[in-house]
C-alpha cells in the first residue's frame, strides 16, 4: 500500500447528502482526491429480526440517490466518474480494507453518539493508525453537541428547559452556516473500476409498502418535504399535536438518516423565530430536545439499559403478556392508542404526541417496563434514533432526566377527545368504529349495547372491550411510584 498525501476518504453513514456535509467540506478543502464510501454494515443488517424492513429500503432508495447527485456534482466541477463507493461487510473491516486499497491518508467521518457506533469507531480509528492512515470525525447531525452547552459549574444539563435557554443563546451565526462543499468539489475522485451498487435484494431484503406510503426518499425527497412545511410553518404550534391535521413537518427521517442537513431547516426557523413567527420558535424548540437527548446519550450512555436516575431502576413493572400482545397488536380499547400502534405497524410512522400518549400507556396504564415499548419502537419506526427514543420513553416513564413527576399520567380518552375531536385519525386506522359518533368515538365501552348495535359493533366481537379500567390502573401506578419514593426517603 503506498499512502498518497492528496488523497483522502470520506465515510458516510447517516449523513446520506452531498451538500452542507460537514466531513466532506473538510475532506475537499484539505485533499486533492477524495473518495465517498457508504458501507452496508452487516453487523447492523444480520441483527434486524425482518428481513423486509422499511429503512433499509429507504437507506437504500437514498445511497442510489446520493451517488447519482455526487456524480452530477462532480460533473459540474468538471470531474467525470464520480459518485459513492458502495461496499457490504462488516463496516468496521471494508472501511480500513477500502483505505487500504485507494492508498488515502486520511479517512473523514460524521460524529456518532451512540455507544456501539463510538466502539466501532474507536477500533476503525486504531486499526486505521497500524496502517500509517489518520481518522478524524466532525460535528454534523446536530447544532451544538458534547460539551458545547453546559451549567454555569461545567456540567451538562439534566433538565430540558435551562438547557434550552443556554442552547438558544449559543446558537450564533457560525453554528447555522451551511459548509459550501461544492465550491471544492473539483477534488471529488474518479470513481474505481467496477463499483456496482447492490440491489436491495442482493443485500438480502425484500421491497416493502415503503412506495405506497408516498415518502419523498433521499435529499430531494426531503427538500421537497421541507418545501411543503415552509408554507405553513407559521401554524405549527397550533396544529402539531393533532394526529388528524398536516400540522408535523414529517422530516424526522430524514434527519435521522442525514438526507437533510441541521443546519438548513434550523437556519429557517431561527430567522423566523427571530421575527416573531411563533410556529417557527415551537419547531426551533423541538430541534433544542434533539441536540438535548443526543448530549444526555453522550454524558450518560447508562441510558440505554437502565433508568437515568438510578432509583428508579427499582420500580416494580409488571409481566403482564396479554396486555403486552394486545398493545402491539392494538387492541386495547382504547381507540387513540389503538389507532396509533396500527399506524405505526402499517407505516412505520407515529404521531409525536401519540408516542407519548401510548408510552404513558404501556408503563403506567398496563405497568409494563418502558424498555419493552423503547425497544418496539427501535423495531417498527422509520425515523427510529436511539437517543431520542431513549429520552422519549423515560420521559413518559418518568425515569428519565427531565422534570415529568411521576404522577403526572396521560388519560387515554382525554387526549383523544382533545387531540383528535371529531375522531378523523381515528376512523382512518380503527375503521370498524366509523359509524360511531364523535362523542362515543373516544371511548366506545361508554355506549349502551343498543346504541353500538345501531353502529355495526359489538365489543368483544369487533372491537375490544378495554384491557384495564384507567382510573384503577392510574391508582396502582400512583402506589407503585409512591412506594418506590417511599423506600428511598
Amino acid at each position: 500500500m503506498t499512502i498518497a498525501a492528496d488523497r483522502a476518504l470520506v465515510w458516510i453513514r447517516r449523513d446520506l447528502r452531498c451538500n452542507d456535509h460537514a466531513a466532506l467540506y473538510y475532506a475537499l478543502r484539505r485533499f486533492k482526491q477524495v473518495y465517498c464510501a457508504f458501507v452496508f454494515d452487516t453487523d447492523i443488517l444480520h441483527a434486524l429480526p425482518s428481513k423486509q424492513d422499511r429503512r433499509v429500503e429507504f437507506i437504500h432508495a437514498s445511497v442510489v440517490q446520493l451517488h447519482e447527485q455526487l456524480r452530477a456534482l462532480g460533473e459540474q466541477s468538471g470531474v467525470q466518474g464520480a459518485g459513492l463507493i458502495v461496499r457490504y461487510g462488516p463496516a468496521s473491516q471494508c472501511i480500513v480494507q477500502l483505505a487500504s486499497e485507494l492508498g488515502v491518508q486520511e479517512v473523514l467521518t460524521n460524529r456518532d453518539y451512540e455507544p456501539q457506533a463510538m466502539a466501532r469507531d474507536q477500533q476503525v480509528q486504531q486499526a486505521l493508525q497500524q496502517l500509517g492512515i489518520a481518522f478524524s470525525d466532525y460535528k454534523d447531525q446536530v447544532l451544538l453537541d458534547r460539551n458545547e452547552v453546559l451549567t454555569q459549574q461545567d456540567k451538562p444539563y439534566s433538565v430540558f428547559t435551562p438547557y434550552k435557554r443556554a442552547w438558544l443563546q449559543k446558537l450564533d451565526a457560525f453554528q447555522l452556516t451551511p459548509y459550501p462543499v461544492e465550491r471544492h468539489a473539483h477534488h471529488l475522485a474518479t470513481l474505481p473500476a467496477q463499483n456496482l451498487l447492490p440491489t436491495l435484494e442482493e443485500l438480502g431484503f425484500v421491497r416493502t409498502n415503503l412506495h405506497t406510503l408516498l415518502l419523498p426518499i433521499g435529499m430531494q425527497g426531503a427538500q421537497q418535504l421541507l418545501r411543503d412545511f415552509l408554507s405553513r410553518m407559521h401554524l405549527y404550534h397550533e396544529a402539531r399535536d393533532y394526529p388528524g391535521r398536516k400540522g408535523v413537518s414529517y422530516l424526522s427521517v430524514h434527519l435521522r438518516f442525514g438526507t437533510i442537513s441541521i443546519r438548513q431547516i434550523a437556519q429557517l426557523a431561527h430567522e423566523r423565530a427571530a421575527q416573531g413567527d411563533e410556529g417557527a420558535q415551537t419547531w426551533l424548540s423541538e430541534l433544542a430536545w434533539r441536540d438535548f437527548y443526543f448530549m444526555i446519550l453522550w454524558h450518560h450512555p447508562h441510558v440505554v439499559t437502565q433508568s437515568f436516575r438510578p432509583e428508579y431502576d427499582g420500580v416494580q413493572w409488571d409481566e403482564a403478556p396479554a396486555l403486552w400482545q394486545a398493545w402491539c397488536e392494538g387492541r386495547t380499547g382504547y381507540p387513540l392508542v389503538d389507532a396509533a400502534m396500527r399506524q405505526l405497524l402499517q407505516t412505520g410512522y407515529m404521531h409525536n404526541r401519540l408516542r407519548m400518549v401510548v408510552a404513558s400507556f404501556l408503563t403506567k396504564d398496563l405497568g409494563i417496563d418502558w424498555r419493552r415499548g423503547e425497544q418496539f419502537f427501535a423495531q417498527h419506526l422509520n425515523d427510529y434514533d436511539l437517543a431520542a427514543n431513549n429520552g422519549g420513553w423515560q420521559w413518559a416513564a418518568s425515569t428519565g432526566c427531565d422534570a415529568q413527576p411521576w404522577f403526572r399520567i396521560f388519560n387515554p380518552i382525554t387526549q383523544s377527545q382533545r387531540f383528535d375531536p371529531d375522531g378523523r385519525f381515528i376512523r382512518r386506522y380503527v375503521p370498524e368504529l366509523a359509524r360511531l359518533p364523535d362523542k362515543h368515538i373516544h371511548f366506545p365501552a361508554s355506549m349502551q349495547p343498543q346504541q353500538l348495535q345501531a353502529c355495526g359493533v359489538q365489543l368483544g366481537k369487533d372491537y375490544p372491550q378495554p384491557i384495564v379500567d384507567h382510573a384503577s390502573a392510574r391508582q396502582r401506578t400512583l402506589m407503585r411510584f409512591h412506594f418506590l419514593s417511599q423506600s428511598d426517603s
